[in-house]
């Protein structure tokens, strides 16, 4: 592990327009190519050596595959043959409790809903890599259903309806899925030997078994990682603390990842695959020939190229039926989308709040 701290720092979860800055991007290269969040980051490592081949037979015999991820060909927006970019839903499940089980994460929830969701946006030119947060209880139209929590659409569909959902508030196409079983950070964090944060703020996770969090430099264990990802309740913001966490967790675990002592290392990565892969679940065509190619086309992305942010909200409030829920800003969704459309991501972030 690398002896200095991380000094990585929460994004915030509120939009405010400001003008453009200079980019200013702090380079330091890798040896492998970066692909982003959790076990997406590890299985890019299938491109770094000889043993490339035994790496994919491990990713694509222990991950498990969502036979039905897409909402019917007609309902779904047209990306033109020369968009090069490429869009991933992330999911986070914590359905099976950390069980460890796999047969159920690739299928439809028994009335399970998704507790993070993020959409990973990678640029035609491959230089920057852009992971979104979105708020579960964003309140947003559900196709066939009309108003709803957009968590709600797991239950109501599964991962096609939250596939529609994402491509409707967009008007934006994705390309592949990916849920990760929350009990995969615990495995990711324990294969890696621990991964140290930077906590902003000191607080109590809850449950019988939960446990002081310090303000500060610190190192997790696994089990320690899912109570730190998970914790909502000891915020005053609730989801959005738990939101900005999650984020700080992942950019800890892409600096343990990427640090010498593990890119040095083939039997470290080719644990580290062994270990996350049966937490994951992956559409069709998202086989590891598929993500490392993907790798391939990263593989001058640095750690300071990777940007996350939360999607901007106008806060929380009620629904009509009394729900509290979050409130969407659609002049930010707007932006976004145009940006997502147009290939426009980087003038996105350099002028907006969220690349602060």
């Amino acid at each position: 592990m690398s002896e200095h701290p991380y000094n990585l720092e929460p994004d915030e979860g509120e939009y405010r327009p400001r003008g453009r800055r200079g980019r200013g991007r702090k380079r330091h290269p890798v040896r492998a190519a970066i692909l982003t969040m959790l076990g997406l980051v590890v299985v890019a490592a299938i491109v770094a050596g000889g043993y490339v081949m035994n790496l994919a037979n491990t990713f694509n015999s222990k991950s498990q595959t969502i036979e039905t991820a897409f909402p019917e060909e007609a309902a779904r927006p047209v990306k033109a043959s020369s968009d090069k970019s490429v869009n991933i839903l992330l999911m986070g499940s914590d359905e099976r409790g950390g069980s460890g089980q796999t047969e159920n994460l690739a299928g439809v929830p028994n009335g399970g809903r998704s507790d993070t969701m993020m959409l990973m946006h990678i640029p035609a030119d491959r230089e920057n890599v852009y992971v979104m947060s979105i708020m579960r209880d964003l309140w947003t139209d559900i196709p066939g259903y009309g108003e709803h929590k957009i968590n709600a659409a797991m239950a109501f569909g599964g991962v096609p309806l939250v596939v529609g959902t994402l491509e409707g508030l967009f008007d934006t196409r994705i390309d592949h899925v990916a849920i990760i079983d929350f009990a995969g950070f615990q495995a990711l964090t324990d294969s890696l030997g621990g991964v140290q944060i930077n906590n902003p703020a000191a607080f109590q996770s809850s449950g019988s078994l939960g446990e002081f969090f310090p303000q500060g430099v610190q190192t997790l264990d696994g089990d320690s990682a899912l109570k730190f990802v998970r914790e909502r309740k000891a915020f005053s913001d609730g989801d959005y603390q738990r939101v900005r966490n999650q984020q700080l967790f992942v950019k800890a675990v892409m600096s343990r990842f990427l640090n010498a002592g593990t890119l040095a290392n083939p039997g470290r990565i080719a644990d580290v695959v062994s270990e996350f892969s049966p937490y994951i679940s992956v559409d069709a065509e998202f086989d590891a020939a598929t993500v490392g190619k993907l790798g391939v086309g990263l593989r001058d992305v640095r750690s300071g190229d990777i940007h996350m942010f939360t999607l901007p909200t106008l806060g929380t409030g009620t629904s009509a039926d009394g729900q509290s829920i979050v409130i969407k800003d659609q002049e930010a969704i707007d932006q976004i989308t145009d940006a997502l459309r147009n290939g426009a991501f980087d003038d996105y972030w350099a002028t907006t709040e969220a690349g602060s």
